[in-house]
Order: structure tokens, then C-alpha cells, then sequence
């Protein structure tokens, strides 16, 4: 460098600058070498993990509903006639033998009136003839009338009393013609819209005045397809089915258990289903007929499965999966075989093994070979620091 100065003072002053220049570039070219830029790292997620357990629990399936009422009645009168009154509210609780219609009574009345005088007269004739029987057995007795008359007047006596027997058996229908002109509820339930108003002409046993619904104990209509049936090992019934639990429209359990009241003895050939009914109490009358709602039957043998929580279960074209952390903490995506809801789990029947332990929260953030923090979802409560120490 020293050589370089010397030669630049020689040659003078008009190229010292661009020699200086020169040794200024020189000195930036030193020995060391450029530091590069570090890779940054991506931190771990932390996530919450749970451990995997399998318990047993009995097979259960789930399926679509329907409601209906234990008793459905179609009101209509036993009388024709002119109705008079509606004496009961439209879409009303009513009970057993309340009135609901009052039908023109007096043709019956009249009815009744004349049946009633009509056996009044056979109960004088009967009287008579009796008297007449009475008189000629004792005749008879004496050999002052024959054998033939007597007889005569025996025949007449058995005829006027079968006459009176008819007779009274008018006045019974009359009395009872009578008293359907008031037209009762038959059993407990709900009321239906009125098909006819005041003044309206009904026909005996023909027009529909109105429905009638009992909704508690409440029927629940439902099938299974063939091999859901042959999952639970046969033909379901009263006898093998554990219990049968419904699911409102809302996804809250109804508080109530439910029992097989009726399960049809074959494969329906047209749909292969076989059906079955199951009925709840209702006191409340929280659910009416005709609401979809869905079943969970508990029956057949128990299975060893995994309850999984339903948010860690993910869907993708290939079906369902959750994402297990292996022993280095990375994250793996898990196929997986599942069943049927129970509250907010997912049970799971096949794909996963005791003691893997199952990301159930920031699930947006991982994908396969993700590092992970992972938590127990015990201690998910804790304050963060606590949890990435």
C-alpha cells in the first residue's frame, strides 16, 4: 500500500483522487466474508390435544321422524240434523266427554215423547192379556172352556209381551238418538278447526265436524333400511331395543325416553325398510303431531369405539378425518370411519388406536407435517404462558 502512495505522489496531484478512490474500493475488499441471512423459523402451533380412550357402548343408529298423535279421531255425529251451537274454542284442550256440538234436539224429544206413549199403550195390553190367560186357566181347570182356547190366549198373551219388549227397546233408542244430539268428546286432546257452522245441515255418521288429537302419550314414526337392521343383528322389537331416545328440531335432546310400542314383523319389500313406532309421554304437550324430529335407538351388542368431540372430525373428498400428533409432535392426518352423534361427540369406529392423542381446536391452522405445541384439553383453561412452558 506504501509502494502504491509513493507512486501516486510521483505522478502528481491530477490523479491522486482516482488512485485514492482505487485503494478505498481495496480496503472494502477485506478477507471476511458476507454474512448471510438466517432462515426464520415458523413457531410451533399450539393446539389442544386429547388422548384417545375406547369404551364399549351398545350400537345405536339414528334416523329421520315423524310425530303423530297416539289417538287421531274424526268427529261426526251419530244424528243428523240442524246444528244449534258450537260450544266449544277451536284448537282448545278439551276433555273426555265435553261437548263440542249441540245438535236441534227437539225431533228427538218428539221421537222419544212418542216411543214412550207407544209403550205406555203395550203396557196396558200386556196387562190385559194377562188378565185374559189368568181368567182362562182358571176355566180351564174347572172343564168349562177347552184346551184350544186356552191355548189361544197364551199364544195372545206371548205376543203382546214380545210387542212390549219392542216397545221398550224404541224408547231406548229414542233416549239415546237424544242424547247424541250433544256431540262429546270422546277422549282428552286437542281440538281441531270446526268443518261446519251454526245452522249448517249434518248427516249421520257421513260429515265431519271436526278432529281430535291426543297428543300425550305422543307416537313417533320411523324406519330402518335392511342392513341397518342387520347391523343390530336382526329383526328390532319391543324386547331387544335398549332404549329410544328423540332429538328435537332445535338438536336438544328430548328429556323424556320413549319405548317401542310397535315393530312390523317384516322387510318392507316396496322400500326396504322395516318400519317401527315408538311412543313418549307428553304432559307438557311440548311436541305436536307432525313435526319432523330424529331417533336414537340403542340395542344390539355392545362395541369398543371412540368418542371424539365433533369438532375434530374434518371431511375432505376422500371422507372423514382428524389430525393426530406423533411422538415428535408433528402433526398426521387420520382417516377415519364414523358413526352417529351422542350430544357434541362423534363416535368414531374404526382409524383410530388407545392413546393417540386427537387435535380438537385450531384446526384452520395445521396441515400434515405441522410442528405443533400440543396441550392437554385439561389444562386448556390455563393461562398461555403456563401452557408453551
Amino acid at each position: 500500500m506504501q509502494i502504491v502512495l509513493q507512486r501516486l505522489v510521483k505522478r502528481g496531484k491530477t490523479h491522486f483522487f482516482h488512485y485514492g478512490l482505487a485503494c478505498f474500493m481495496l480496503l472494502g475488499c477485506g478477507s471476511n466474508e458476507p454474512t448471510q441471512p438466517t432462515a426464520k423459523m415458523d413457531p410451533a402451533i399450539v393446539v389442544t390435544f386429547m388422548v384417545a380412550e375406547p369404551v364399549n357402548m351398545p350400537m345405536n343408529i339414528e334416523t329421520i321422524a315423524q310425530t303423530e298423535g297416539a289417538k287421531e279421531i274424526e268427529i261426526r255425529p251419530r244424528v243428523g240434523g240442524i246444528i244449534l251451537q258450537r260450544v266449544y274454542n277451536e284448537g282448545a284442550a278439551v276433555e273426555a266427554g265435553q261437548p263440542l256440538f249441540l245438535i236441534d234436539p227437539e225431533p228427538f224429544q218428539n221421537a222419544l215423547n212418542e216411543a214412550g206413549a207407544v209403550l205406555r199403550e203395550q203396557e196396558v195390553r200386556v196387562l190385559r192379556a194377562q188378565r185374559d190367560e189368568d181368567r182362562q186357566r182358571q176355566l180351564l181347570a174347572e172343564n168349562f172352556v177347552s184346551q184350544r182356547a186356552y191355548e189361544l190366549t197364551a199364544a195372545d198373551l206371548a205376543i203382546e209381551e214380545a210387542a212390549l219388549q219392542a216397545a221398550k227397546i224404541r224408547v231406548q233408542q229414542a233416549r239415546l238418538n237424544l242424547s247424541y244430539t250433544t256431540v262429546k268428546a270422546p277422549v282428552s286432546g286437542v281440538t281441531g278447526r270446526s268443518q261446519f257452522s251454526e245452522g249448517a245441515l249434518v248427516s249421520a255418521n257421513n260429515s265431519l265436524l271436526t278432529t281430535l288429537t291426543q297428543l300425550s302419550p305422543i307416537w313417533v314414526r320411523f324406519s330402518f333400511s335392511d342392513n341397518e337392521v342387520a347391523r343390530f343383528g336382526g329383526h328390532l322389537n319391543e324386547k331387544n331395543v335398549r332404549s329410544v331416545r328423540m332429538i328435537l328440531p332445535d338438536g336438544s335432546e328430548y328429556q323424556q325416553e320413549g319405548r317401542i310400542n310397535f315393530a312390523a314383523s317384516k322387510i318392507d319389500p316396496m322400500l326396504g325398510t322395516q318400519q317401527l313406532r315408538a311412543t313418549f309421554d307428553n304432559t307438557d304437550q311440548r311436541i305436536l303431531p307432525g313435526q319432523f324430529v330424529r331417533v336414537r335407538v340403542i340395542a344390539g351388542e355392545s362395541e369398543t369405539v371412540f368418542r371424539v368431540p365433533q369438532v375434530a372430525v374434518l371431511s375432505s373428498d376422500f371422507g372423514r378425518f382428524v389430525y393426530v400428533i406423533d411422538e415428535q409432535n408433528t402433526v398426521i392426518q387420520r382417516t377415519v370411519v364414523a358413526g352417529d352423534w351422542i350430544g357434541k361427540d362423534w363416535i368414531i369406529l374404526d382409524g383410530l388406536n388407545a392413546g393417540d392423542r386427537v387435535v380438537v381446536d385450531n384446526l384452520i391452522k395445521l396441515s400434515p407435517g405441522k410442528i405443533v405445541d400440543p396441550q392437554l384439553r385439561d389444562a386448556a383453561s390455563s393461562p398461555r404462558s403456563n401452557m408453551s412452558s
